[in-house]
This record gives structure tokens, C-alpha cells and sequence, in this order.
């Protein structure tokens, strides 16, 4: 079974297109499965697709701290939680420290704590996480970002681990089977969840046979590249 996590990113409060990274740019989503872009009725439109039991979400104003406080769509995700009760959240805000993480532990989510967001380890182990989060090794164009040791070093593993290749998001050109590999490759005992470029079924197959657990899509979805029954047959 390869488990197939949707995701959304928000900016300002509506749910955007992913593409390359290239989080500037990042437009409004268009979607063949409804004609909004508000949080809402895009998740109520993937679980119509879908019975999907996670949902991963990316808020990109807390991750890019594009305002000098630390700005979120903390209200949007908490209305998620309410509405979509049944729904298990994975949340990558941009946490960096401790001040951070506490906003975020009152609600009922899986914090998803991203490499690039710490420039040195110890700014990873002296968070006062519980130990059901996710991470997330970071690979933007220009390589991976974060330190070394979260790469090379899985003691400091959750069980739960993102291989992030930001090129390869909203691209529509396949995933990046070299570094999911590689990763693959000395992850004994750990579940790995592919992020970026999973275009349909055949992708999952792969992935599937190259020993992923599970992948992140978002793309694939909005343009009806994988169908109810093809989400149904990978079960």
C-alpha cells in the first residue's frame, strides 16, 4: 500500500499552486475538482475525490516569515480542524524555535519541522517537541538546506520522514528517483514519504517498488491526473 497524503500550501488565507519553489510567484490554485481557492471548499473537494485520512499543509507565510512578526494562517488550520475533525493534519510552519512551537501545540496536528529551517542542529534538538512529529529534509534547486547531521545522521529520525525536492513540486515532470534512492537506501525501520513531482498511478507504482512508504501530492490531483479509481486500486 503506498499512502497518498494530499497537500495544500497557504498564503494570505487562500490555498496557492506549489510550483519549483519558487514561492514568490506562487498564483491562486486552479483546480479541476471545484472552482475555489479558499481553504474550506478545496479540502471539502479532495475528500469528495478521496476518503484521505492525512492532510498535509504547508503555511508559507509562517515558513518564509515574510512579515517581521511571525505572521500565520493559524485561524485557516484550526478551522480545518473543526470542520474536518476526522481529518489528521500535518503542518509545516516554519518552526524554528520554541516560542514558535508552542503556538502551534495547542491544536490537534502532526507538526512537520523542516530542515531548512535551522541553521544549526542545536537549534533542532533544543526544541521541547513531543515525539509524534514529522520531518522534513529540505531540497531546494540549489541543494539541500539545513544541517548536515539531520541528513546523514537518522538518530535524530522520527519515524516519520519528508524527502522535500522543492524542484521537482508542481513541475509535473516525475520525482526525483536519485536522491529518494539514495535516502531509501540507509532508512532501514523508517517511513519514507515522497514530496514533489508524482505525476499519476504509474509514479506511485514506482515509488512503491523503490521502497516509499507513502507521497505528498497536490498537482497531480488539482488537474485530474489521478482518478478515485486509481487512488482506490493503490490502497
Amino acid at each position: 500500500m503506498m499512502q497518498v497524503i494530499p497537500v495544500i500550501d497557504l498564503l494570505n488565507g487562500i490555498v496557492v499552486h506549489a510550483k519549483k519553489g519558487d514561492r514568490q510567484h506562487y498564483q491562486a490554485i486552479q483546480s479541476s475538482l471545484t472552482t475555489s481557492s479558499q481553504p474550506l471548499d478545496i479540502v471539502a473537494a479532495l475528500l469528495d475525490l478521496f476518503p484521505f485520512e492525512q492532510l498535509y499543509i504547508a503555511d508559507l507565510n509562517a515558513i518564509q516569515k515574510l512579515e517581521k512578526s511571525y505572521t500565520t494562517n493559524y485561524n485557516v488550520i484550526e478551522s480545518i480542524t473543526q470542520q474536518f475533525p476526522h481529518l489528521k493534519l500535518w503542518v509545516d510552519a516554519g518552526i524554528s524555535n520554541n516560542t514558535e512551537l508552542n503556538i502551534w501545540k495547542k491544536l490537534d496536528i502532526r507538526l512537520v519541522l523542516g530542515s531548512e529551517n535551522f541553521a544549526h542542529l542545536n537549534n533542532f534538538t533544543s526544541l521541547n517537541h513531543d515525539n509524534d512529529f514529522v520531518l522534513s529534509l529540505d531540497f531546494m534547486p540549489q541543494g539541500y538546506q539545513g544541517p548536515m547531521e539531520l541528513l546523514t545522521q537518522q538518530q535524530y529520525w522520527p519515524q516519520d520522514v519528508i524527502v522535500m525536492s522543492l524542484d521537482n513540486v508542481g513541475a509535473n515532470q516525475g520525482v526525483n528517483s536519485g536522491l529518494l534512492n539514495a535516502i531509501v537506501a540507509k532508512a532501514n525501520g523508517f517511513n519514507i514519504y515522497a514530496a514533489g513531482g508524482v505525476r499519476g498511478s504509474e509514479d506511485l507504482a514506482m515509488l512503491k517498488k523503490m521502497g516509499v512508504h507513502g507521497a505528498l501530492v497536490a498537482t497531480a490531483l488539482h488537474l485530474g491526473q489521478l482518478s478515485k479509481q486509481e487512488l482506490s486500486a493503490n490502497e
